[in-house]
């Protein structure tokens, strides 16, 4: 029996704006057997969080059309999903990114590369903690 109420556990909202970098994301977790919800604007991320409480959340804060830093002011300030674990990237000189994307209570900052070359572990990493 599915249980729909409960968080969904092979579910990935991916906040990321470009083409081709989401369509490896997604076929890196597709292969893993997630199930992928892509996100193009702020208000995306938070309303398909609040329809799907997805197991992880990955943003890329480097998009300036997603504007990650909002969308994860409104993720943390809703009961519904704000204990949802967040796997975010940035360019790897940028250590005010870092900083602040901490403190806003991502649950894990990476760079671009590790993120690329270790994507489907670091999904496990931070989806397994909310399971």
């Amino acid at each position: 029996m599915n249980q729909t109420n409960a968080t969904n556990q092979k579910t990935v909202l991916v906040g990321v704006t470009d083409i081709f970098f989401y369509t490896k994301v997604r076929d890196a977790l597709m292969s893993k057997g997630y199930r992928i919800e892509r996100a193009r604007t702020q208000q995306d991320i938070a309303e398909k969080a609040s329809a799907t409480i997805p197991s992880a959340i990955i943003l890329n804060m480097n998009d300036e059309t997603l504007n990650a830093f909002q969308a994860l002011e409104t993720l943390k300030a809703d009961p519904r999903v704000k204990t949802i674990p967040i796997l975010a990237f940035a360019n790897h000189e940028e250590v005010d990114t870092f900083n602040r994307a901490k403190a806003l209570g991502v649950t894990k900052i990476v760079s671009r590369n590790e993120f690329s070359a270790r994507l489907k572990d670091l999904v496990g990493e931070v989806a397994g903690n909310h399971a």
